[in-house]
């Protein structure tokens, strides 16, 4: 199978995925995770901000995913402002603390941007 996401970046900004129960929310979002791992659909980055920033941190359904994502060279870009916001700076355990500017930068250098 082709890696049709490789030059997409996929945005989370809220914690999980789709707009429901915080349980099945993180359900949807490991799941989502878990299956870009399994077809080895690799986006060109994965973004977290505003509440998206808690899934790359400490008690995050999906750090093993996240993590299997990173070790296969997919970058993992957090918002500093919003982990600081929500007091998760010293939590971080997957991906980089990156600004806004490495965000936009990276959505712009994106052929297309989803957010999940």
């Amino acid at each position: 199978m082709t890696n049709e996401f490789k030059t997409t970046a996929v945005v989370f900004n809220h914690d999980g995925l789709g707009q429901a129960e915080e349980a099945l929310s993180h359900k949807l979002a490991t799941n989502y995770l878990r299956t870009l791992v399994e077809l080895e659909q690799y986006p060109q980055a994965i973004l977290f901000y505003a509440g998206g920033a808690k899934l790359v941190a400490s008690g995050s359904p999906c750090l093993k995913e996240l993590g299997e994502l990173a070790a296969a060279g997919v970058p993992l870009i957090a918002c500093r402002t919003c982990l600081d916001y929500y007091g998760l700076m010293e939590q971080v355990q997957v991906g980089e603390i990156g600004n806004m500017m490495r965000i936009v930068e990276a959505q712009g250098a994106a052929s297309k941007v989803v957010t999940v």
